[in-house]
């Protein structure tokens, strides 16, 4: 096992063939997954609006440095698919922006 990075993933998808029962209960909790409620843990927080089109998850992944971005995109992908597989939610699209916290440059004011 390599030297292991913290990567930061959104992972973004359409919402598809939601259940009635779904957009039901996505609809009672809009007001917990808006903007604001965004953040970024291991589970991952999931925020959309009350057109249900749109998701978008954020996720920190811990991954070997050795698997690059693709692979905690890779592993992001798979926590989303089974959070929402367990929740009944339908999807399609998923596509994961990915960075990478151990070589992310910051530019300190002077």
């Amino acid at each position: 096992m390599g030297t292991q990075h913290t990567y930061r993933v959104i992972v973004r998808g359409t919402f598809d063939g939601l259940s009635e029962e779904s957009r039901a209960r996505l609809l009672a909790e809009v007001d917990a997954h808006g903007l604001t409620a965004m953040q970024f843990t291991e589970e991952g927080s999931l925020a959309y609006d009350r057109t249900l089109k749109h998701f978008s998850y954020r996720l920190v992944v811990v991954s070997d440095a050795e698997d690059g971005d693709e692979m905690a995109g890779a592993l992001a992908e798979e926590r989303v698919e089974t959070a929402l597989g367990e929740l009944g939610h339908g999807y399609k699209g998923l596509r994961s922006t990915v960075t990478d916290l151990d070589t992310m440059k910051i530019n300190y004011k002077r």
